[in-house]
């Protein structure tokens, strides 16, 4: 498992973060202070940093700066501060993103995976049926022929390809075309998105074998999918 370490005083904030970080099969380390941080750095071992820049002790950038010091490990800043000096201070002293509160849990994820395969240099390429997708490039290919994806097409396979073995539900499916569109996606939406993709990347989009329906639940990947 992914060990995530979590710098947040605003315990609210923090439990539901670790709420959601642990459902999507993270471990969590939690300190709410920069000197409760510095602490934590000492004999253990993280994948990716959390930080809010706001502190009662301190600022997040000082403990950005240790932990790239010391583990040198992805650093996601995730703030209530916008403005452009924070943004670029933030990403000056070494933060792979910054993220403002209010934030879009899905999308939230989605950066922390994107850090996390950046930081290992792992580009996987995944492979089914005749589909060959390299998310490295974006490139999709369909029995040797290049697949054009929309947007939302193409964000849309990625779920299914990042949850190779789970059942995603309609509900999660909406969640995460919304946060692509950045506008109220509903459920007939979704049902002509699965429609265009299956109609692309099947050989019969009518017996579907990539994108399989669990009926009354939503979707999962077939069996023939998988990663190299």
């Amino acid at each position: 498992m992914k060990q995530i370490f979590l710098v947040e005083d605003d315990m609210t904030i923090a439990k539901n973060l670790i709420l959601l970080l642990r459902t999507e099969g993270f471990t969590v380390t939690h300190a709410p202070t920069r000197d409760d941080a510095l602490a934590a750095l000492s004999g253990k071992k993280y994948d990716l940093a959390l930080i809010d820049i706001s502190l009662p002790d301190g600022n997040g950038f000082t403990v950005c700066t240790e932990i790239k010091e010391a583990q040198d490990i992805p650093v996601i800043f995730l703030t209530a501060f916008s403005d452009e000096a924070s943004v670029v201070t933030g990403l000056n002293i070494g933060a792979d993103d910054y993220i403002t509160k209010p934030f879009r849990p899905r999308e939230l994820i989605a950066r922390i995976k994107t850090a996390l395969r950046k930081n290992t240099g792992f580009s996987p390429v995944f492979t089914g049926n005749g589909l060959h997708v390299d998310t490295a490039s974006g490139v999709v290919k369909k029995d040797g022929n290049e697949v054009f994806l929309s947007a939302l097409e193409y964000r849309l396979l990625l779920v299914f390809i990042n949850n190779p073995k789970s059942i995603i539900t309609r509900s999660r499916l909406l969640d995460e075309l919304w946060d692509a569109a950045g506008e109220f996606v509903n459920d007939n939406t979704l049902t002509v998105y699965i429609k265009r993709l299956r109609e692309k990347i099947e050989n019969d989009p009518a017996n579907p074998q990539i994108i399989l329906t669990v009926r009354g639940t939503g979707y999962r990947m077939g069996d023939g999918h998988a990663s190299e």
